[in-house]
């Protein structure tokens, strides 16, 4: 019998103000595993990267998520984070007068109460906790006092997710389109924190439009999604093959 999945996604149809999106999305996400999802705008991704963590716009129709066997639809995004699951946001939102410390040493507390640790981390661990993980995102330690996605350019805002990312440490981290609005210089140091983040702890579904951040993220799967639906899975290889030909030639495979 084989292992339940970390993440499980069944048949998922999502509506949004009654107008569909998904139609029937299945795709199974197992720590150490890095899947990639890609698709043309307007194909849904963003939609499951929502829908994923419980925001109350997308309306699940049919389906289920279960996360190490138990279906999550009607725990609420709070819930969900604590359980493990993470989500790096397209566009992060600024919250002025909560420092990036502040932010992250509250969010580890609920976290770890959720693994049975009841005593939030001493100041002194925490500091040294932080600080490690932010030299491996190459970050300047003034960042953590700074007020969270206040002012932060594209880059930083990124590298702040990354850096939830790695004080967390969630068992399944989903990025949505990590790699828009970055400089080349920004998408490697945001890549390269998220490869150091990778291993048989956790599991990554990165949502992208381009290929350009799998030079850098390897991911082990592929999968293309096209008007709501999974319509094509490969390994690395297809990511590059959609950067030579585009999403036309996925298109006129299906119709034919």
């Amino acid at each position: 019998m084989s292992a339940t999945p970390t993440l499980e996604i069944r048949n998922l149809h999502i509506a949004i103000d009654g107008k569909p999106i998904l139609k029937g999305l299945t795709l199974n996400v197992n720590k150490g595993e890095i899947h990639a999802l890609m698709g043309p705008n307007g194909s849904g991704k963003s939609t499951l990267a929502n829908a994923l963590m419980g925001n109350p716009k997308y309306t699940v129709t049919e389906g289920s998520i279960l996360y190490k066997g138990e279906e999550i639809l009607e725990l609420s995004p709070d819930e969900r984070a604590r359980k493990g699951i993470f989500l790096a946001f397209q566009y992060p939102t600024a919250i002025p007068g909560v420092s990036v410390a502040n932010f992250l040493r509250n969010a580890l507390t609920m976290r770890r109460k959720e693994m049975g640790e009841e005593k939030p981390l001493p100041p002194k661990e925490f500091r040294a906790l932080v600080k490690e993980k932010m030299a491996l995102l190459k970050m300047d330690e003034s960042f953590a006092g700074r007020y969270l996605n206040d002012g932060f350019s594209g880059g930083e805002k990124k590298r702040a997710e990354i850096l939830q990312m790695a004080v967390l440490r969630p068992e399944i981290a989903v990025l949505d389109e990590t790699d828009s609005g970055l400089d080349i210089d920004a998408l490697r140091i945001v890549s390269e924190g998220v490869n150091a983040l990778t291993g048989p702890d956790l599991g990554v579904l990165l949502i992208t439009h381009y290929q350009r951040i799998l030079n850098y993220i390897k991911p082990h799967f592929v999968h293309v999604l096209v008007d709501g639906r999974i319509v094509k899975s490969g390994g690395a290889e297809l990511a590059l093959e959609l950067e030579k030909q585009g999403y036309d030639w996925i298109r006129e495979d299906q119709a034919a």
